[in-house]
């Protein structure tokens, strides 16, 4: 599972929200597709600029993210690296492709339910579950504010 970064979470989220807003939306478009939708939020990337760097190589974004190699800096590979920087694992962008992640499946409202990977509304719902997993996972530093401290001695006694 992804690593919960706030900068991932965001990023799902503005995804799902520029998806209800109407952005163009193509599954077999690798810039517009589900992993093209993140990705145009993370890079600023357009559609076209992901889908040209998607194009030096072969495969669908499963394969390329199961290739990836952060070393030899292809533009492919820098569209990955712009994933993996905020947390997501090669896994996630496979289960994101097919909205197919089992857990986040099952953090969805009303609960678990298989959805459609070339379906807008179930890509936006898969991807507001996913950051709400994820920020559910973000573990914060003890608070320091008195009034919290006072009010959980208070529980105690």
């Amino acid at each position: 599972m992804a690593y919960p970064h706030p900068t991932l979470i965001a990023a799902l989220r503005a995804a799902a929200d520029r998806l209800r807003e109407g952005v163009y939306y193509s599954w077999g478009h690798h810039g517009a597709c589900n992993c093209g939708q993140l990705l145009q939020v993370v890079t600023h990337f357009s559609k076209e600029e992901i889908l040209t760097g998607a194009h030096t190589v072969p495969g669908e974004w499963t394969e390329i993210a199961a290739e990836y190699c952060p070393v030899t800096g292809t533009p492919v590979e820098l569209l990955m690296k712009a994933l993996t920087d905020i947390g997501m694992t090669p896994t996630d962008i496979h289960h994101l492709e097919y909205l197919s992640d089992r857990e986040v499946l099952e953090a969805l409202p009303g609960g678990f339910r298989w959805l459609k990977r070339n379906r807008r509304e179930d890509l936006e719902a898969y991807l507001e579950a996913f950051a709400g997993l994820l920020e559910n996972r973000i573990v914060l530093p003890p608070a320091k504010n008195t009034a919290r401290k006072a009010a959980v001695l208070a529980s105690v006694e």
